[in-house]
C-alpha cells in the first residue's frame, strides 16, 4: 500500500509524515494515520465503493460511520449482503419471517447512512463457504458496479474478540479477496460473465474491517458521523435484546479507536491491489 506523504489530522491539522513510496508491511507502522472521510475520498480518488458483508448489520457495526462520511462526500456506495441473516435474532416466533425482517432492517439502516442500493444474495446464514459459486456472484457484482474500492470483512481471525471473526465473516472476506485478485481482472475467469457483457477490470483498493489490531494501517475520523452509525444500528431491532448496552458498547469502541478525547474512529486494513506500477499475471 502507498500512504500519502503528508496527511493532516482532523483534530490538529498537523502534518503526519509517512513513507513517500513503496509497499510496506503493517508491522512497520508505529501508528495508523488518521484521515477524515473527505481526505480518504481525495487521497484514494473514490467515486464508487462496493461494501460486501456476510450478514445484515455487519457493515453497520464495522464501517457505517465511515460509509456515511463517504456518501456525504458524494461517493456512490453500494451494499451487498451474502445471506439473509436467517440464523439471527432472539424471538423464536420470528423464524419464518426473519429473512424478510432483517432485509428490511438492512435497507432502513443503509438509508440512514446515505446508501440506497442494497443487494442481497441467497446464501445460508452460518454456512458461507469460499466456493466458486460465492466468488462468481461477487465478481459479477464487482464487474457491474466497477468500484475503486471494495470494503469487506477481514479474512484473518481477531483473537482479541472472537465475535468479530464469525466464520461467515472470515469466509466472506476470503471470498472477496480471491475475487479481487485475480478473478475480477481475469477475463478467462467465469467467462460467462464476459459473455453477459461484464468485462474484467482491475480493482485499485481493498479495505478490510474487523481484523486483528496489528493489521490496522488507517483510521478514519468519524466524529461527525458517529451518530449516523448509531441510527443505522438502531434499525436492526431484531438483533438487539439490549439496545442501550449496544449503543454504549459501540460508542466506547469508536472512542477507543481515536487518540483524542471526544473524537471517534473506525479502523481498517487498507490494501492497494493495483498500483500504477503493479505487474501481475493470472
Amino acid at each position: 500500500m502507498r500512504i500519502p506523504v503528508n496527511i493532516t489530522t482532523p483534530a490538529t491539522d498537523a502534518a503526519v509524515p509517512m513513507p513517500s513510496s513503496g509497499r510496506h508491511d503493517v508491522e512497520q507502522l508505529t501508528s495508523a494515520p488518521i484521515l477524515t472521510p473527505v481526505q480518504l475520498v481525495s487521497e484514494l480518488k473514490l467515486k464508487t465503493v462496493l461494501a460486501i458483508a456476510a450478514h445484515p448489520d455487519d457493515l453497520d457495526f464495522g464501517a457505517a460511520a465511515t460509509l456515511a462520511g463517504l456518501t456525504s462526500a458524494g461517493v456512490n456506495v453500494v451494499y451487498a449482503v451474502l445471506t439473509g441473516g436467517d440464523a439471527g435474532g432472539f424471538d423464536p416466533t420470528q423464524r419464518e419471517s426473519m429473512v424478510s425482517i432483517r432485509q428490511e432492517e438492512q435497507r432502513q439502516a443503509a438509508h440512514q447512512v446515505g446508501v440506497e442500493r442494497v443487494e442481497f444474495f441467497d446464501f445460508k446464514d452460518g454456512d458461507v463457504q469460499v466456493t466458486h459459486e460465492v466468488m462468481r456472484e461477487i465478481v459479477r457484482l464487482m464487474r457491474e458496479v466497477r468500484p475503486e474500492l471494495v470494503l469487506t470483512s477481514h479474512p484473518e481471525r481477531d483473537w482479541s474478540r472472537l465475535q468479530r471473526s464469525h466464520p461467515d465473516h472470515l469466509a466472506c472476506g476470503e471470498a472477496v479477496v480471491r475475487a479481487s485478485y485475480p478473478a475480477v481482472e481475469n477475463p478467462f475467469a467465469y467467462p460467462e460473465l464476459v459473455e453477459a457483457g461484464l468485462e474484467a477490470f482491475k480493482l485499485r483498493w481493498l479495505m478490510l474491517m474487523g481484523g486483528p489490531a496489528s493489521r490496522t494501517n488507517v483510521t478514519v475520523d468519524v466524529t461527525g458521523t458517529a451518530q449516523r452509525k448509531i441510527s443505522a444500528l438502531n434499525e436492526h431491532a431484531s438483533q438487539h435484546p439490549d439496545p442501550t448496552a449496544m449503543r454504549r458498547f459501540v460508542l466506547k469502541a469508536m472512542e477507543a479507536l481515536h487518540p483524542d478525547d471526544g473524537r471517534f474512529g473506525e479502523a481498517f486494513h487498507l490494501v492497494e491491489v493495483n498500483a500504477a506500477d503493479t505487474i501481475s499475471g493470472f
